[in-house]
């Protein structure tokens, strides 16, 4: 049976692991599976602003007999719109990361 010094040191000697290994252990393959999907997710709002901006530039050329006119400035809206979302969402997640490294930190 330990004596009562020795569980002291060895409670002191705890605290210190603790402090020591800063008590947040970080896992990279989140981390990673995180920045893969946001990635995914980027390219997702680019692609959907593209076809959404296709589909309705179609739509009124055929509606309207002005092929492909309308269908060129809607796809162009459509990835500008992509684009902003994407620059959107890379600064949600830039503000994100800020915030945690502020925690950690």
């Amino acid at each position: 049976m330990p004596e009562p010094d020795d569980r002291e040191r060895l409670k002191a000697l705890e605290r210190r692991i603790a402090a020591a290994k800063g008590g947040k252990e970080t896992s990279t393959v989140a981390e990673h599976h995180s920045q893969a999907q946001l990635g995914w997710r980027m390219v997702i709002e680019l692609v959907s602003g593209l076809l959404v901006g296709f589909a309705i530039g179609y739509g009124l050329d055929s509606l309207f007999g002005t092929l492909p006119v309308l269908m060129v400035i809607f796809t162009l809206l459509g990835f500008v719109a992509g684009v902003r979302v994407m620059l959107r969402s890379a600064a949600e997640f830039q503000k994100r990361s800020e915030d945690g490294a502020k925690e950690e930190g």
